[in-house]
């Protein structure tokens, strides 16, 4: 059986309170950097980028993180050029399951030193391995282990599926 989560309206608005939220917490930087895990929290980053574009003039520097979630210790890529002066990152991935995902991502991420580091996710389901928090989430889902929820892409319109 599939339940519908979160429809196309709900995802935007709260990528559009995300938006907000990473704009306040950016009050003294020039460039928002924003960083979405591969494949579902970059479609996730995307739209919060463009929601930033309709809110605030400041540079948005959007780039991705690519993870092997068989091996994910030597597995970590991104496709930017992260440097020492950036002060704060915002991590942004679709659903936070057992937090592997989000702790690997992180640690590759500590390497650069930055001041900061802000995550975001769509879901949290509440099923945590890892000692990982999030700073913002859409929703809160408990859901049993054994259930799935996917973000799909379904003739253009975003929705987050339970099954």
């Amino acid at each position: 059986m599939k339940t519908e989560v979160l429809d196309e309206d709900q995802i935007l608005r709260i990528c559009n309170r995300f938006a907000f939220q990473i704009l306040e917490n950016s009050i003294d930087s020039d460039v928002i950097h924003i960083i979405g895990i591969k494949e579902k929290g970059f479609d996730i980053a995307k739209i919060v980028e463009r929601e930033l574009k309709s809110i605030t003039k400041k540079k948005i520097s959007l780039s991705s993180i690519k993870i092997d979630k068989k091996n994910p210790k030597d597995s970590v890529l991104s496709d930017s050029n992260l440097n020492k002066n950036i002060d704060t990152i915002f991590l942004i991935d679709d659903v936070l399951n057992t937090g592997k995902t989000l702790i690997y991502s992180l640690s590759f991420l500590l390497k650069f030193n930055f001041k900061s580091i802000k995550t975001l996710v769509l879901i949290d389901r509440n099923h945590k391995q890892f000692p990982i928090k999030v700073d913002y989430k859409g929703i809160s889902l408990s859901t049993n282990i054994n259930d799935n929820i996917k973000l799909l892409n379904d003739n253009k319109e975003l929705k987050a599926i339970l099954f």
